[in-house]
């Protein structure tokens, strides 16, 4: 069940003059005042949660009332704000972010016994891997390890994949769905390499190998944009049906899952240092980058071939996915215009017509992305992951710029 809070009136505004003048800024001005702005953002967010007394989730707001929509644990997005508050406590170096992520995120402890969808990469990633890594949380290591277990419940060896859902919903049941794996599962498998260097144990590299390999093989056209939806049979592999759930057409190119899939690709060469996932990253980059519907501002409709466009709405989450993967392309292939790109993107997501004034938005960061506009929810609202990518790869930026390594 999702709660719901009004939003708060904030006697103490800090406003952060944003949009006007971002195109002139340095880039470590530029850093410096999206840092400032979601300081803001975060402690009017975080002073209503702390006010209720209880420990509540942001995902969204409702589209009708514009309140604040609270999520329970268990869905897909809850990893989203306890990552978004480790990464801000990187940013800023500020203990007050450290004990407030830590106390989110084990807030989540029993999500690593979660085995019913595949998105316990996501929602323990975001949280304790962040705190893992970022914080030196060393005792997290148990509850990682114990979700790559989960997780891996959910690999089909027949299929060769991880199964994304479980068919037991009217709207997936209605597809005629056997073993439907999604491109977002691609973002997941980052909790099983991670698995493997904590443990040793080879079992979870290999079902992230295997499944990045037959996502390869099956999620992608010609031109390299990707499906949304591939159907196996579990036990033989076969392609049952290539689909959408969240796309405006079963052949048609869905923003997010577009950011899903070069985002995941670069973060599987990061493991594994297979070229070919590298490359496959650079083919999506060629997809995204010259489809003649991106606007001029790099950040995508939410389907590269919905019907209306301009007239459509715009997904800022996929454009902050995106910018994230490129400044770690530019690691591995350094001075090919990957970063110039991802630095456009974020100029672009830090003015007025993207960043929000703090004490707008429902105390979130960008506006206008979208969820799913099939389903008919989070169409143009602020959304927790949006932030998260947004914030991720100002980090990106901050530390690929200052000559430092990354820490994810």
């Amino acid at each position: 069940m999702k709660l719901k809070m009004n939003l708060l009136l904030v006697s103490s505004l800090f406003v952060v003059g944003c949009g006007a003048g971002n195109s002139s800024k340095s880039d470590k001005e530029l850093i410096n005042d999206n840092i400032n702005v979601i300081v803001a953002h975060h402690n009017m967010q975080t002073d209503i949660i702390e006010q209720s007394g209880e420990i509540l989730n942001p995902r969204t707001i409702c589209e009708k009332t514009g309140d604040i929509l609270y999520i329970p644990m268990d869905d897909w997005c809850s990893g989203f704000f306890p990552g978004n508050l480790w990464l801000t406590y990187e940013l800023t170096g500020d203990e007050k972010w450290a004990t407030l992520a830590q106390k989110y995120t084990e807030d989540l402890d029993s999500v690593k016994y979660l085995k019913w969808h595949h998105d316990v990469g996501f929602m323990i990633g975001c949280s304790y891997l962040n705190g893992y890594r970022l914080a030196d949380k060393k005792e997290y290591k148990d509850v990682i390890v114990e979700a790559a277990k989960s997780l891996s419940t959910r690999f089909r060896p027949g299929a060769g994949i991880i199964q994304s859902w479980n068919v037991d919903q009217d709207w997936q049941s209605q597809r005629g769905w056997k073993c439907p794996v999604i491109i977002d599962n691609m973002m997941n498998l980052e909790l099983l390499f991670e698995a493997t260097k904590m443990t040793g144990d080879s079992t979870f590299y290999d079902i992230s190998v295997k499944h990045a390999d037959t996502t390869m093989k099956h999620h992608f056209r010609d031109d390299y944009s990707c499906y949304h939806v591939v159907d196996y049979d579990n036990e033989t592999g076969e392609v049952r049906q290539r689909q959408t759930a969240q796309g405006y057409a079963d052949e048609s190119s869905w923003a997010r899952g577009q950011a899903w899939a070069i985002y995941g690709y670069t973060m599987c060469y990061r493991y594994t240092n297979d070229e070919r996932y590298l490359a496959q990253a650079q083919n999506i980059y060629n997809f995204i980058f010259n489809n003649k519907n991106l606007p001029a501002d790099q950040v995508p409709y939410w389907d590269f071939d919905a019907p209306n466009i301009p007239n459509e709405p715009r997904d800022a989450s996929s454009a902050a996915c995106t910018a994230s993967a490129l400044y770690e392309m530019e690691v591995y292939l350094p001075n090919q215009g990957y970063k110039e790109k991802a630095d456009e993107i974020i100029r672009n997501l830090s003015s007025a017509e993207y960043r929000a004034e703090p004490g707008t938005n429902a105390n979130f960061v960008l506006m206008h992305s979208v969820g799913s506009i099939p389903h008919g929810h989070e169409i143009d609202v602020p959304i927790n992951y949006a932030d998260y990518y947004f914030i991720e790869a100002l980090m990106r930026k901050r530390d690929l710029e200052a000559g430092n390594s990354f820490k994810i």
